[in-house]
């Protein structure tokens, strides 16, 4: 990291005591040296969050009760969190970020966005409007071997995987009759569009 590249400031709302998740963000955001997680919300029991947030390191005055508390307290702060991670149940994504969104907060949200295609679109239409950045973690794209495919289809060095049907719950999966060379052409032309969209 170059001394002129500060760290953005962050908050998480969700992933606390016993979320495998929580942990994977946090070190996600310390790997690059990019972030300081420096508030939170980590579960809704507003002690049991506080204790996690001092477990952490984070300042007493920035360890919230709830994630409304965050967002009430934090825009007030010359040094508030300038992006929110959110890692909490699906349904409760949309209102979070809404409102962080409102209040000029960038935020990384979890798969899935939300359960709701209209609130998803809500969300779409927010951030276009205010310019922010908003990010859906999709955690295998970065693995090694994903990428190494996704390069294997674009290159055409592999083909395109094919379909499988299984017939009944706990059923073997059973591949289709053997395509034939155009049809493999067909699929691994669709493959390599598909992944470098």
């Amino acid at each position: 990291m170059t001394p002129a590249r500060r760290k953005l400031r962050l908050g998480m709302v969700g992933g606390g005591p016993g979320s495998n998740i929580g942990d994977t963000h946090r070190r996600a955001a310390a790997f690059d040296g990019r972030y300081a997680l420096v508030a939170g919300v980590f579960a809704t029991d507003a002690r049991r969050s506080r204790d996690f947030a001092a477990s952490l390191e984070i300042e007493p005055e920035r360890r919230y009760g709830s994630w409304e508390e965050m967002a009430e307290r934090e825009p007030a702060r010359k040094d508030g969190i300038e992006v929110v991670a959110i890692m909490t149940p699906n349904a409760s994504h949309h209102p979070i970020a809404r409102a962080f969104l409102e209040l000029g907060v960038d935020v990384i949200c979890d798969k899935p966005l939300t359960t709701e295609l209209e609130d998803a679109l809500d969300l779409l239409r927010l951030a276009r409007r205010t310019r922010l950045v908003f990010a859906v973690t999709y955690n295998y794209t970065g693995y090694p071997m994903v990428r190494e495919a996704r390069e294997m289809v674009r290159s055409a060095t592999a083909c395109a995987p094919l379909p499988c049907g299984a017939s009944g719950r706990g059923r073997r999966a059973r591949s289709p009759s053997w395509p034939s060379a155009s049809t493999w052409s067909a699929r691994a032309s669709w493959a390599r569009s598909a992944w470098s969209r």
